[in-house]
């Protein structure tokens, strides 16, 4: 039986929120960096260099590894790495090539690991099933796994994806070079939270440009 908490103690419960800013205040707010988001979209709509934004900016608050399961370390994640100078992150940011799910595990077990986890993308992690991914949230309560996936007619491809969707309190579809964010930390009497979020303003405009 879960525990019983009281009306006050609801109200009065202090949590610790990231302090984001500018343009990633407007889309996220000010969210917890635990538990789950996920982003999904197309192959060419500027997912991966938003996912490489986001690890870079959310460093400033945690540290952060990127498991890149499709690509492993390649040439041309080399290229979209520099682009958004990863650089300046410092240590802040590791890549984690091809890692496995026991693989991480053992990782996060360790001091000083990690507090933000990317997983690009979910499918590449075969056989990934919705007991493993309750198990990492509740082995790791004060992390952030943010899972990367697919996208099939507009929408997270498999079950899994849609599972993580549901369960996420940030959910980012990616489309012709911009995020549409829906936060659970959105405050629309403070302006934080709901904005779309534009990768490159040049493709998104050519993108828009073609759509009419």
């Amino acid at each position: 039986m879960g525990r019983t908490i009281s009306n006050r103690s609801v109200t009065q419960a202090r949590f610790r929120t990231a302090e984001f800013d500018g343009e990633w205040l407007a889309s996220f707010g000010k969210p917890e960096l635990r538990g789950s988001w996920l982003v999904f979209g197309g192959s060419g709509s500027g997912k991966t260099t938003f996912m490489l934004k986001l690890a870079k900016y959310i460093s400033q608050f945690r540290k952060v590894a990127y498991n890149s399961l499709e690509q492993g370390l390649c040439l041309s994640l080399q290229v979209a790495w520099n682009r958004v100078e990863m650089g300046e992150a410092g240590g802040n940011v590791v890549l984690l090539e091809k890692e496995s799910l026991a693989e991480l595990r053992e990782r996060l077990d360790k001091k000083r690991s990690p507090q933000v986890v990317i997983i690009d993308s979910l499918h590449y992690w075969l056989g990934f099933k919705m007991n493993d991914y309750m198990s990492l949230l509740e082995s790791y309560p004060d992390k952030l796994f943010i899972f990367v996936a697919h996208e099939k007619n507009g929408e997270p491809k498999g079950s899994m994806a849609q599972y993580i969707r549901y369960n996420s309190d940030i959910k980012i579809h990616v489309e012709g070079y911009t995020a549409f964010v829906t936060t659970r930390y959105e405050n629309p009497e403070k302006g934080e939270g709901g904005a779309d979020f534009v990768i490159w303003e040049k493709g998104a405009n050519e993108y828009n440009l073609n759509k009419m």
